[in-house]
């Protein structure tokens, strides 16, 4: 039997069949670009699901899995449809985990994920536009969207007695998307935004657009950008000329690299982003800790399930072809059906492959709603003494 699977790998890989002796996953994210602090643990998650599928030796026959990474910077749409590219016709992978940043993401789906009918799951791609995208059905995303945490970033500052806020943003989709999420449910519980205004990525001074916010006043500025780039500049900016001394901090703003960065002025800001304190979360910062290296990162969780997803739905389908596998996943992700948590991969495609019905829980609590995205969990956090602490979920 291996001998005839070792024969057919690459005619089954292609035709979709069962067969296929080595199946592999792109991992398409910025691993250079406003985000490539954060992606380390993204990438790293993605590929402890694969790992673990693979060592299984239980998926497809026996087949394995490889991991091949491909970069989109997270906001150069051309270098991004070129890598995932690469990932389809040179590498022939059969699923890609990915893209990170929106607009990216809606680049490589409609140009080169449709065309060669490609499956993807994105972690993190969280704009709203996506959930209306044509996709013929094979785009999904771990992630919620924006139009979720726009609602949640409402919450948190109307909870907090917060009535104005100034609101800057990376001036893409992602950024766009998430400010006009968060103005629309800010303004309906009463709360008003002074200016809500773009900033580009990778300039040196940022003490224009900072003077105008300044000007229009605000509690608190709302900073939508990346962790890495503008809206880093954004608020050493304020910091520097006073203009603000709490921001909020959605989830492109979430990482270690900013409190280094900022220092001691960044305490007393907030922010949220996905995250629960289900099971699964607790398991999934126990095997990331065994695997060497920090499940608490910023979309870590969500790039393990999306790569969980894939395989556990290519097993579901009996086969590798994207319109099999995508045609799975609601079924894997959502009830009724046994619980599966980070670490117990094997046993998914044990229950699998006897025909028992499973709920894929995973790391983030999966349930997935709509067109296929997550209905959305997050953490709502402090920085305190040069540190993120949780202050709840929600």
């Amino acid at each position: 039997m291996k001998k005839l699977l070792l024969a057919t790998a690459a005619t089954a890989l292609f035709a979709g069949a069962a067969a296929a002796d080595e199946v592999k996953v792109g991992v398409l994210l910025g691993f250079t670009g406003p985000l490539e602090t954060t992606v380390p643990g993204m990438a790293a998650g993605a590929e402890l699901a694969i790992k673990e599928v693979s060592d299984s030796g239980k998926f497809m026959g026996g087949s394995t899995v490889a991991a091949v990474r491909g970069d989109t910077t997270c906001v150069d749409a051309a270098a991004a449809q070129s890598a995932a590219e690469r990932l389809v016709t040179s590498d022939k992978v059969a699923a890609i985990v990915g893209g990170d940043c929106s607009g990216v993401t809606g680049a490589v789906l409609q140009n080169v994920a449709r065309p060669n009918g490609v499956g993807m799951i994105s972690p993190s791609a969280t704009s709203p536009a996506l959930s209306t995208a044509e996709d013929d059905g094979l785009f999904f995303r771990t992630a919620p969207s924006d139009a979720r945490q726009g609602e949640i970033m409402a919450d948190i500052l109307t909870d907090r007695g917060v009535k104005s806020v100034g609101v800057t943003y990376t001036n893409n989709d992602y950024g766009k998307g998430m400010a006009d999420a968060f103005a629309a449910a800010f303004t309906a519980k009463g709360g008003a935004v002074t200016l809500s205004a773009p900033h580009e990525d990778g300039k040196a001074d940022y003490s224009a657009e900072v003077a105008a916010l300044a000007s229009a006043g605000g509690e608190v500025l709302v900073v939508a950008g990346y962790v890495d780039q503008g809206g880093k500049g954004m608020i050493q900016a304020s910091v520097d000329s006073g203009a603000f001394s709490t921001f909020f901090l959605p989830d492109g703003m979430y990482g270690e690299a900013l409190i280094q960065s900022i220092g001691a002025p960044l305490n007393g800001s907030y922010g949220s982003v996905p995250g629960t304190d289900s099971p699964g979360a607790a398991k999934y910062l126990e095997v990331a800790k065994a695997a060497g290296f920090d499940g608490a990162s910023a979309y870590s969780g969500e790039s393990y399930d999306a790569a969980a997803l894939i395989l556990l739905s290519m097993e579901a389908a009996k086969s590798t072809a994207g319109k099999d596998w995508t045609a799975k996943v609601m079924d894997v992700a959502n009830a009724p059906g046994e619980p599966i948590y980070p670490g117990e991969l094997a046993k998914a495609l044990e229950l699998i492959a006897a025909g028992t019905d499973i709920d894929y829980v995973g790391a983030t609590a999966v349930e997935m709603v709509g067109s296929g995205e997550s209905a959305g969990n997050f953490r709502e956090y402090d920085v305190k003494d040069g540190k993120f602490e949780t202050a709840k979920f929600r």
